[in-house]
């Protein structure tokens, strides 16, 4: 019965699982075969990216990983040499090491009339008495001045302030040589021949300047690319500049220097000492300063200052700009004080050469700066944004009719408010102060001195590449017609 039902039950349904089984079967081998293979295909497709990674990462390892960890450490090793620029960098943070010449009174404070006691020191003792500097417009360009007494009190300890330079008395500790002429009060004083001379005593004291400088073992050590010059007023130094420019000139601007002579590469550019009042306690605003544009000086000058002259011309009708010839007669000081104090925006344009004194007397009043000046060289512009607190202006569009004075009207309230915010910030960097304070005028020449010391070094050493050598002999014969001897 068995039987014969079976085979009842196939001529029933002869498409039944027990009559398909055989292909079940083959079925079953194909999917097993087919995930056999896509996992032999996942494995090898891993297995070789994996294969490629270590290789990549063993040939990438010392250019990434390697010199990533190996920066760290060898910043942080003191046994390390100094050269390195992460250890030069946390040089930099301590004050700059000035060592400074013991020159003759006469060309510094003996320009003053100060006298040492007895013979004594060549200095003034800063902690007594301190030689007064004339006032007026001489003021403006006594930044030898400030430096010198800065030093000076930098060798007294326990002071009571940060100090961004301290004196040294090893040359070779230096990081700068500072020369300490005061070339700017030289000119002021005594440039003019008198009866009974055949030169100035300011050319004099240029020429004993070079021959003093050629002469000494630290000039010649260097070619004198560390020796800081100072030369801030235009005039200055005009017979020793072309002699001594290999050295650090700290200027007011390149006006009257060539480029291979003084150049924003090699050079400091200082800020002029104001002569104006400061804006004390200013509590001033946009609609309590009538006068919208202010200008009061020198209107007739050579050279770049020609605009001066057609600006007066487009301005003069305009009725809330003042626009007129000044000078510090007859309380001309006062009376620009006060015109800056209560005037919005202040115009500083090229004079005879592209600087001039009202930028910085705009800023003591917290008068917006508008600067007419295409040559124009600012302090501390590497680490200052002037556009933050200053309109910018190029001369071809300040001389376009009405340009100026839609541009200046077209300056709202609020930007105008937030220039003088930032104008009363940023004052600090321009003020000249004994003792000197932190991050004063003073203080920021130091810095700016101290961030052109990398490149010194870097010029020092790439002049002593062949020294020694046979051929650099023949370097300084061919040269010697061309260069002085004093340079090589």
């Amino acid at each position: 019965r068995r039987t014969s039902s079976y085979h009842h039950s196939c001529s029933r349904f002869p498409n039944s699982d027990l009559m398909a089984m055989p292909e079940k079967n083959g079925s079953t081998i194909g999917y097993v075969a087919r995930n056999f293979l896509l996992c032999l295909f996942v494995f090898t497709t891993v297995l070789f990216a994996l294969s490629c990674y270590f290789v990549l990462r063993s040939t990438a390892h010392n250019r990434f990983l390697s010199s990533t960890f190996q920066s760290k450490s060898f910043a942080r090793d003191p046994s390390l040499k100094d050269d390195c620029r992460c250890v030069e960098d946390e040089k930099r943070r301590g004050p700059l090491k000035v060592f400074m010449y013991d020159m003759d009174p006469e060309f510094h404070f003996g320009l003053l009339n100060w006298k040492p006691e007895g013979g004594g020191s060549v200095w003034p003792d800063v902690h007594k008495f301190i030689p007064p500097y004339p006032g007026g417009l001489n003021l403006q360009h006594s930044i030898e001045y400030w430096l010198t007494l800065d030093l000076l009190a930098s060798e007294y300890p326990n002071g009571p302030r940060p100090i961004a330079a301290k004196r040294v008395y090893n040359s070779t500790e230096a990081d700068v040589i500072f020369v300490p002429f005061f070339s700017s009060l030289s000119y002021n004083r005594f440039s003019k021949v008198n009866p009974h001379q055949k030169t100035s005593r300011n050319k004099d004291l240029q020429g004993k300047l070079v021959a003093f400088l050629t002469a000494q073992e630290e000039w010649k050590r260097s070619g004198g690319r560390d020796h800081v010059v100072l030369a801030h007023h235009p005039n200055s130094m005009l017979d020793a500049r072309n002699k001594l420019f290999p050295a650090i000139f700290i200027l007011s601007d390149f006006g009257r220097y060539p480029p291979t002579v003084a150049n924003v590469e090699k050079d400091v550019i200082a800020p002029y000492k104001h002569v104006i009042k400061t804006y004390q306690n200013d509590t001033s605003g946009f609609d309590s300063r009538p006068i919208l544009l202010y200008f009061q000086g020198a209107i007739y000058r050579k050279d770049g200052g020609f605009v001066r002259q057609e600006l007066f011309y487009l301005l003069q009708d305009e009725k809330d700009v003042h626009f007129s010839f000044g000078s510090v007669r007859n309380g001309g000081i006062n009376k620009a004080s006060q015109g800056m104090h209560n005037s919005k925006f202040c115009l500083n344009i090229a004079g005879d050469t592209p600087s001039s004194n009202r930028l910085f007397d705009a800023i003591a009043s917290h008068c917006v700066p508008v600067i007419i000046s295409d040559d124009i060289e600012l302090p501390f512009e590497d680490v200052i944004d002037y556009s933050e607190f200053s309109v910018f202006v190029r001369t071809s569009d300040a001389l376009k009719e009405n340009f100026l004075v839609n541009l200046i009207r077209g300056i709202t309230k609020e930007e105008w408010t937030r220039m003088w915010n930032r104008l009363k910030e940023v004052e600090k960097f321009y003020e000249f102060h004994f003792p000197s304070r932190f991050d004063d005028a003073v203080q920021m020449i130091w810095q700016a001195i101290a961030r052109k010391v990398p490149s010194v070094k870097m010029r020092i050493h790439k002049s002593r590449r062949y020294s020694g050598s046979v051929s650099d002999a023949g370097k300084e014969s061919r040269w010697s017609s061309l260069i002085p001897r004093s340079f090589w």
